[in-house]
């Protein structure tokens, strides 16, 4: 018997186990393959600012929040662990390839700085200045100098590395039940594929955008329900090797419009470029295709075309955990027992840190903080209530 489950290691996962055990709770972390999922594939790039967009405010609003813990966070791990994470402020370069995604690039800077994030447009020639390798046809630019970068893998490497410091133990099985008191009742743990039940007090359900196979429903419209709403979101991404021996240098993250196509570049310390990526409503093949992997090629070499002399290294296809609004689910399920920490999309690893806090906070006081309220996971139980599907003046 422990005092909580985690289903689900990756870093999301990984985190909530890590705070949980400082508040001196026993946990037990259930996943056949830690790390495999979304974080294996993840570029790591820590920007609050360059992911706003337009519909997305309060989402925005838990970016920056998260963002503002990565450094103590990343710190605090890095010293626990003993080890390098990757993390620093490097800061982003967007460019627009044409005058049509120019004007795109001056709308989201326009809705950014009505925000009041801090990113400004710079003169191409600016830009240059700060990316030598930068493609002869670049229309545009725009500079967000605060955001940072991590290396996920790194991050979760630290991650189990503090786990097992801690005495949490990692059981590499794969869960296929939640255990209940009764059908649609509290739950009280997880089974795994081998018919062994973790009993806890408190399971949190980390599972990525397979959260969804462990909550069906246990009632029909206008009924509590417990379904996740999560969806595999796949993406694809490529790694370039520009090590010591090599002339190629990018000191920034380049984020890019090409023709409306959005892709970007992430270079590392150790001289790895991690370029992409696709996004694209498919189940977790886990398979690149051809046209994925050109497609991230053609428009990442159409801004920096010195990336064709660099070695091709590895070629990585996962899925995001997508949610029908593109926020979060952290916090009550609305079922006794059962935790949500899942449906991040795009914001896996920058949503970590407050991921981790908030699900703490609700464990230890039974509420998440007021900044984390809007990724409450009971919104779509409301939805689907009987008010909301009723109709009311002809419109549901």
């Amino acid at each position: 018997m422990n005092d909580a489950v985690v289903v689900g290691c990756g870093i999301i996962g990984a985190s909530v186990a890590w705070r949980l055990s400082q508040v001196g709770l026993s946990v037990t972390c259930l996943d056949p393959t830690p790390g495999d999922g979304a974080t294996f594939a993840a570029a790591g790039m820590l920007a609050p600012v360059t992911e706003a967009e337009f519909g997305d405010a309060e989402l925005t609003g838990l970016n920056l929040e998260s963002a503002r813990e990565w450094p103590g966070f990343a710190a605090e791990l890095a010293e626990a662990a003993g080890t390098e994470l990757g993390f620093g402020r490097t800061g982003t370069l967007t460019v627009a390839y044409d005058a049509g995604d120019r004007q795109e690039l001056r709308r989201l800077m326009e809705l950014r700085a009505g925000l009041g994030l801090a990113t400004e447009e710079v003169s191409v020639d600016a830009a240059r200045a700060m990316e030598p390798l930068l493609g002869p046809r670049i229309a545009g630019a725009a500079w967000t100098p605060d955001e940072h970068q991590v290396d996920p893998r790194r991050v979760h490497a630290a991650l189990l590395a503090v786990l097992a410091a801690r005495g949490v133990e990692v059981v590499r099985r794969r869960v296929v039940a939640l255990a209940e008191q009764s059908p649609g009742g509290p739950v009280t743990g997880a089974v795994d594929d081998q018919g062994t039940t973790h009993s806890a007090g408190v399971l949190v359900l980390a599972a990525g955008w397979a959260s969804r196979e462990l909550t069906p429903s246990s009632g029909g419209y206008g009924a509590a329900t417990t379904t996740t709403p999560t969806r595999p979101v796949k993406g694809q991404v490529l790694r370039l090797d520009a090590g010591p021996e090599s002339a190629f240098s990018l000191g920034r993250v380049v984020r890019g419009f090409v023709q409306s196509r959005q892709v970007y570049l992430v270079p590392r310390a150790d001289g790895e470029v991690v370029v992409g990526a696709t996004s694209e409503e498919q189940p977790d093949d886990r398979r690149v295709t051809a046209g994925g992997a050109f497609g991230i090629l053609r428009d990442a070499r159409a801004l920096v075309p010195g990336i064709d002399e660099l070695p091709l290294v590895e070629l990585t296809a996962r899925a995001r955990p997508g949610s029908p609004d593109n926020l979060p689910m952290i916090g009550g399920s609305g079922r006794p027992g059962l935790v949500l920490a899942t449906g991040h999309y795009r914001n896996g690893i920058l949503l970590a840190p407050l991921t981790a806090a908030a699900i703490t906070a609700y464990v230890r006081d039974g509420a998440v903080p007021a900044w984390a309220a809007a990724a409450d996971p009971r919104r779509f139980v409301r939805a689907v209530g009987p008010r909301r599907l009723a109709p009311t003046g002809g419109r549901p």
